[in-house]
């Protein structure tokens, strides 16, 4: 099993993916967000209305929104810089939302560009120059409608 195999796996498992939220991200395992599905195409990542992620409009806080809507793409982009060949630095360099619609009960935002996020961390580890790419999550609620899209700018950049 391949070293990003075994980063999958992990990331599938409900209580190892909690630890590592509450290890590393700690506000994302207060709001409750959870990995709903990932492999090598794409990543869900849900986030449940509840009282720490409202807002006085009894929907969810547009930074909890952003929060869920940055590890669907974000989880993606930790699993290919940590099984890459070389280090490999990521950072959020922009990014950009639309709300279409009050966000109530569970909304899973699912990014379906992990093969552009893999294929931007091995063009710059091939150039040794920092790359970018814009992808694209959308937040979905339980009726299958959407409430929000974000676009994210990632970075990569190898270390030295």
């Amino acid at each position: 099993m391949s070293k990003k195999e075994k980063l999958l796996e992990g990331v599938r498992n409900n209580l190892k993916m909690r630890y590592f939220m509450l290890k590393k991200l700690p506000l994302a395992f207060i709001a409750g967000l959870k990995v709903v599905k990932i492999d090598d195409e794409m990543a869900s990542v849900s986030i449940p209305f509840k009282f720490l992620n409202q807002n006085p409009f009894q929907s969810i806080y547009f930074a909890a929104l952003a929060m869920a809507a940055e590890l669907s793409t974000g989880i993606i982009a930790i699993i290919n810089v940590q099984s890459a060949s070389k280090p490999v630095s990521m950072l959020v360099f922009n990014m950009s939302a639309n709300f279409t619609k009050k966000a109530k009960g569970k909304i899973v935002f699912s990014c379906y560009q992990a093969k552009a996020i893999e294929e931007a961390i091995e063009e710059s580890i091939k150039t040794g120059e920092g790359k970018t790419v814009e992808v694209t999550t959308v937040g979905i609620d339980s009726q299958g409608d959407e409430v929000a899209e974000f676009k994210f700018t990632w970075t990569f950049k190898p270390k030295v």
